[in-house]
């Protein structure tokens, strides 16, 4: 508005005026200018130094935390491909039983126990089994010992709950095949600790696993959760798992992750893949939480306290 008026003033000294105006007001549009130019070059400063600070210390961080003990299209055969740990103190805690509790400890993956075809047949097991029911989250079990199915919220005994339909189910062979498979696995955890498998029992739970990508409706589908199953499952001495399907084709995400000081280290499942370690927490681990597709593996777990043993399944 004075701008304006000064263009209507008349007098000699009108022009002068305005001319001044007009030059202060470049002079500070020219120095406001330059000042944000110069902060805008401070600010690209600091946000390109952060970014790459970051994008080094991420990197650095991947390239020392994370490797591969054993990727879903490698074939670990015949011999297991073994990753030797110092034991924990956690066995300290619980009664010694000498051939049995461990002295040696890791952890190993082999992919010669059981065949893909072996893998199929009990992936196929588990899929019937959880057609009957399953959890409203992410995470369903089975347990052919107890009889436990995921159903919604909470667990059902499928033997009572199915009565004698669960003949049409499971049959005679299904079982057979799963005490045959879990002798097999039994006697490979035995040979690569150095253990006396006579020492050595099947405890629980030892149970089928369907995981996919649906949110947790419950504490029991937060299956990612770092855990160590010595101090989950006091029984526990050596932990295995038999995968029933293929990283990468029949899901994505739902790695095994040992969680050691320096690094995580992964195991990418396949199909008749056995991985299997020491319980303490040496072995510290979880699962990556699957992003698509379904999940399925065998737990089967073992302990040294012949009070803590179970017996195969049978069907009913």
């Amino acid at each position: 508005m004075a701008l304006l008026r000064l263009r209507n003033t008349k007098g000699p000294n009108a022009a002068e005026i305005e001319r001044k105006i007009k030059r202060g007001n470049a002079l500070r549009q020219g120095s406001s200018w330059r000042g944000s130019r110069g902060l805008l070059a401070l600010l690209l400063v600091v946000t390109c130094g952060c970014a790459a600070a970051t994008w080094l210390y991420v990197t650095s961080l991947d390239s020392d935390i994370t490797e591969s003990l054993a990727r879903q299209r490698e074939i670990i055969s015949p011999e297991p491909r073994v990753y030797l740990v110092p034991c924990s103190e956690d066995y300290d805690n619980y009664k010694r039983y000498p051939g049995c509790t461990p002295q040696k400890c890791g952890r190993a993956v082999t992919d010669s126990a059981v065949t893909r075809e072996e893998a199929q047949v009990l992936r196929r097991l588990a899929e019937r089994a959880l057609a009957l029911a399953g959890s409203e989250g992410g995470a369903s079990i089975l347990d052919l010992h107890s009889g436990a199915l995921s159903m919604g919220k909470q667990f059902v005994n499928i033997y009572r709950y199915f009565g004698d339909q669960i003949r049409d189910v499971f049959t005679q062979e299904d079982f057979q095949l799963y005490r045959d498979v879990r002798g097999r696995i039994q006697a490979i955890v035995a040979r690569t600790f150095d253990l006396d498998p006579t020492l050595l029992y099947l405890t629980k739970p030892t149970f089928f696993s369907r995981i996919n990508s649906t949110a947790a409706k419950t504490q029991h589908d937060e299956y990612w959760h770092p855990h160590i199953d010595k101090v989950t499952y006091g029984s526990f001495d050596y932990t295995s798992l038999l995968y029933l399907s293929d990283y990468g084709s029949d899901f994505t995400g739902g790695r095994f992750v040992f969680m050691d000081q320096n690094a995580n280290r992964t195991v990418e499942p396949r199909a008749g893949r056995v991985s299997f370690f020491s319980s303490g927490s040496e072995n510290l681990h979880r699962v990556e939480k699957v992003t698509w597709g379904t999940r399925y593996a065998i737990t089967v777990s073992f302990t040294c306290d012949p009070a803590h043993a179970i017996s195969d399944p049978t069907l009913p």
